[in-house]
């Protein structure tokens, strides 16, 4: 079981984002968060810590740059029955991250819009979202990965009944559904740029 003391919050899709959000704190999870998501949080009367604050790394890049951080993917990768990782976490302050709440730049509606230009689309490209989406799928024994918000009712069900935490076997159905969101996206990617390759 995961117990979730403090998750990452970084959305496009920002569907009951706010519930969620306050249902979470109410539960005592310390959110991170950043950007728009942070803000929509705030006004629902959330109280976050932006990422920037957390790894003393202001975003950079037009936004590119921010969650690309060892506090943060060390927090996500860091394997909590490993003294060593452990250890090494504590050394670096690197507080674990016990759920990552992510979704993805809408890559498709963007290049299915009349007029999308190649750049239009580069900048949608989700760099960061992939990453901590792998991140947190790839450690699903110690991570809850969520990239649907349809799956926000439910696991507040569950944590609710299983007194904050999420299931190994929820945890688990959860990091399958991530790796074939990141295998669509990147599907999607490659179909289009394929275009640019064959001439369109």
């Amino acid at each position: 079981m995961i117990s979730v003391r403090r998750a990452l919050m970084s959305v496009t899709d920002k569907s009951g984002l706010a519930v969620f959000g306050r249902s979470l704190q109410e539960a005592g999870v310390h959110i991170l968060s950043t950007g728009g998501t942070a803000r929509i949080l705030r006004e629902a009367g959330v109280a976050i810590t932006e990422v920037s604050d957390y790894t003393g790394f202001p975003e950079i890049l037009d936004g590119r740059v921010k969650t690309l951080h060892p506090k943060i993917h060390g927090g996500i990768l860091g394997l909590r029955d490993n003294e060593e990782h452990r250890n090494t976490m504590a050394r670096h302050g690197i507080e674990p991250i016990d759920m990552v709440v992510v979704n993805l730049y809408a890559f498709r509606e963007t290049v299915a819009r009349p007029g999308c230009t190649l750049e239009d689309a580069l900048e949608n490209i989700d760099i960061g979202g992939p990453t901590l989406i792998r991140a947190a799928a790839k450690n699903f024994r110690h991570v809850a990965v969520v990239t649907d918000p349809g799956d926000y009712g439910r696991l507040l069900e569950e944590m609710q009944r299983l007194e904050g935490r999420i299931s190994a076997e929820t945890s688990l159905e959860l990091a399958r559904k991530a790796f074939c969101l990141t295998q669509s996206y990147d599907e999607a990617i490659c179909r289009y740029l394929g275009r640019y390759c064959e001439g369109r």
